[in-house]
């Protein structure tokens, strides 16, 4: 009973403080239109619902461990940001030439004396015309043949550089270590397969390494040291019959496992210390230097018309994977990361061909969205492409005259994905694609998409 009691007496303590603090809001919104306007007691009203709102979720009890009710938490906290930041502002004073149609006819001033002049009158001036208000669709389009378009001299030099600088790469290769069987190298990148770039200035070159089926085996990310079935480990087997130096990968061994970092440091020092670039970019009427102090195989060019960065990734295809050796950032050194980038490629422009879709317009739109705004570029690539992969599965209209509205679902699709904070790749659905965001940037790429569905045209504006 006395438990009861005290319950009671903190819940009604509780009701009479928030009924204290609604009379206080009621009584000041009351007097605020008195005194601040119409617009001015519309911003007051909507700024203390928000603070409210802030303020009774803080003293709510929170429900930890219960993933929907921190989801929904989570939603409303973008919901109220989004509450303040559309509250209206107080009108500026303009001045007149400034309008573009007038809002009231000025009372005419008495006429005044006819006198003389010696200064020629002015000519009329003529107001000027309101811009038409475009659509959405219209602004996209506009924007998709504007602002992504790659010069066509570019467009055509970079691949041009990139290919002679790969021949020349794997000539040295193959006169350097010709133990090493690597295949024939080959470009990739967004510029090639013309899903996401915005300019001509990144490719990258793919360095096949070929082993033996007979001698190498692959372990699952999910038995890796790191738990991400995304990253694989190439494992050398049958020591006992077939010795170390039956391969000649075997030099790469560490615990019997191909270690994709000590590969990619025997590969960074051939691109430092034995390659004579200087004469190369000579031939190619370019500078070429390599990036010393990246961990990556950066090469650096320059042309009069043209400036690249070509990356190298050795590859490995076994068992229907397609493996970099691109491990993650700490300790572990023997992981490659699986990649799906051919097979987005194939299925995207698989997808369009079917049903003449604009996919690809829509996925180069939002890459090149996210890739220049702050707040979102880790969005650009892989999940941006997988979202469109997995909404094409329930959205089937993918016509030209459909893209603002597969626009405006994509983002509403990464909103709901970003709540979650697991977004499932489309060909392994064990993979997150989001599994190395911050719960910080999760929250601010949430907030700023959310904004965006109500005002898609706020991405486009901050291009």
């Amino acid at each position: 009973m006395g438990v009861a009691m005290g319950d009671f007496m903190r819940q009604r303590s509780k009701r009479q403080e928030d009924n204290g603090l609604g009379s206080v809001l009621d009584v000041l919104l009351a007097n605020a239109r008195l005194v601040l306007g119409v617009t001015g007691a519309a911003v007051l009203a909507i700024a203390t619902l928000a603070v409210k709102r802030l303020i009774d979720r803080a003293t709510s009890p929170r429900n930890e461990g219960d993933p929907k009710a921190e989801q929904k938490t989570l939603e409303e906290s973008w919901q109220d940001l989004a509450l303040i930041k559309a509250a209206p502002k107080p009108p500026k004073k303009q001045r007149r030439e400034d309008l573009s149609e007038p809002l009231l006819s000025p009372a005419r001033p008495p006429a005044p004396e006819p006198r003389v002049c010696s200064a020629p009158l002015e000519p009329p001036r003529v107001e000027s015309i309101p811009r038409r208000c475009l659509t959405l669709q219209e602004q996209l389009l506009s924007h998709y043949s504007s602002r992504l378009a790659v010069p066509e001299l570019e467009a055509s030099l970079a691949p041009q550089l990139a290919r002679s600088i790969c021949s020349q790469l794997q000539r040295f290769l193959r006169s350097k270590s010709p133990e090493l069987p690597f295949g024939n190298l080959f470009l990739s990148g967004a510029l090639l397969d013309g899903l996401g770039a915005v300019a001509a200035d990144h490719i990258h070159i793919m360095l096949p390494v070929v082993l033996d089926t007979a001698l190498w085996s692959l372990i699952p990310g999910e038995d890796t040291v790191v738990r991400n079935p995304q990253y694989w480990m190439i494992k050398r087997t049958d020591l006992e019959y077939f010795p170390r130096g039956c391969s000649p990968w075997d030099r790469f061994i560490v615990g019997r496992y191909l270690s994709s970092n000590v590969l990619n440091e025997s590969l960074h020092k051939l691109l430092v210390a034995s390659i004579n670039w200087p004469a190369i970019g000579s031939l190619l009427g370019s500078i070429i230097h390599p990036v010393v102090a990246s961990q990556e195989l950066k090469l650096e060019v320059k042309h009069e018309q043209v400036e690249l960065s070509i990356t190298l990734f050795p590859l490995v295809e076994m068992e229907g994977k397609v493996l970099l050796a691109a491990p993650p950032e700490g300790l572990v050194e023997n992981l490659w990361l699986e990649s799906f980038y051919k097979a987005e490629v194939s299925k995207v422009k698989e997808l369009d061909a079917g049903d003449a879709g604009a996919r690809q317009h829509c996925l180069r739109i939002l890459n090149g969205i996210c890739k220049s705004h702050p707040s979102l570029h880790k969005l650009s690539g892989s999940p941006l492409t997988h979202t469109i992969l997995h909404l094409s599965a329930t959205s089937t209209d993918w016509a030209e005259e459909s893209l603002a509205e597969r626009f405006q679902e994509v983002l509403e699709e990464l909103v709901g994905y970003l709540e979650r904070g697991v977004l499932p790749s489309y060909f392994n659905h064990k993979i997150n694609l989001f599994c190395e965001l911050l719960e910080e940037e999760i929250d601010e790429m949430g907030f700023m998409l959310y904004r965006a569905i109500a005002e898609p045209e706020l991405l486009l504006k901050e291009q």
